[in-house]
């Protein structure tokens, strides 16, 4: 399988990353969020949620708190647009998008997969495209009981140490989320299982994203 490097010795500027829930980008791209803060910590992550309130809006914040630690400039925002109502709540959103994109200048974008059946995800993810039309985009997945799991095409190798401190980091901050079924350790860590195998990831562990767009510099 041939990799393309996000080389060390090659900054990385600034890191978006866009996600509709407290704990969607923990759970989603959170293992590759720990892994670029040891190769790149120079770079600034501006981490946005968009909805998050009281008890779950403080739980935002701690985490990203703690999934940032190894950056040396990071923006957190946590936004209080009405869980399950984006589509409906389309132009304020939109409005949103544009001021972010009027401080921002990303070199790589995380944010929710297109086909993600989650109503907010999936406006989340339009909105994105509409907004940095011109930039990398990695889209993460999230898993569910709508069952929209499909298959990915970037691949992001995690060791032993980076997948332990995710799902550690996502039970400690996260527990209004603890009682559901949902969310549990095996869940998470058999994901990373999956896509570790569909990657022949040297610790069996690797988090998945969608591309849709990439440019290659194959040299002067």
């Amino acid at each position: 399988m041939h990799a393309l490097t996000l080389d060390a010795d090659r900054r990385i500027g600034t890191i978006l990353a866009i996600g509709a829930h407290a704990d969607d980008l923990e759970i989603g791209c959170g293992g590759t969020i720990l892994a670029l803060g040891q190769s790149h910590p120079e770079a600034e992550v501006v981490w946005v949620v968009l909805s998050s309130d009281g008890s779950r809006a403080e739980e935002a914040r701690r985490s990203a708190d703690d999934f940032l630690q190894g950056f040396s400039r990071a923006r957190v925002i946590v936004e209080e647009f009405r869980d399950g109502f984006f589509p409906y709540l389309g132009g304020a959103v939109k409005e949103f998008f544009e001021e972010i994109k009027s401080t921002v200048a990303p070199d790589v974008v995380f944010t929710h997969q297109r086909a993600d059946l989650h109503q907010d995800h999936r406006l989340v993810n339009e909105l994105t495209w509409n907004t940095f039309r011109d930039h990398l985009i990695l889209e993460y997945e999230i898993p569910k009981y709508d069952g929209d799991l499909g298959s990915p095409n970037v691949f992001v190798h995690l060791t032993d140490s980076i997948v332990k401190r995710k799902t550690d980091a996502v039970r400690k901050h996260f527990e209004t989320q603890r009682s559901k079924h949902w969310f549990t350790d095996d869940l998470f860590e058999g994901l990373l299982r999956l896509r570790g195998m569909e990657c022949n990831s040297p610790t069996g562990r690797a988090e998945a994203f969608y591309c849709r767009k990439l440019v290659v510099e194959a040299g002067a």
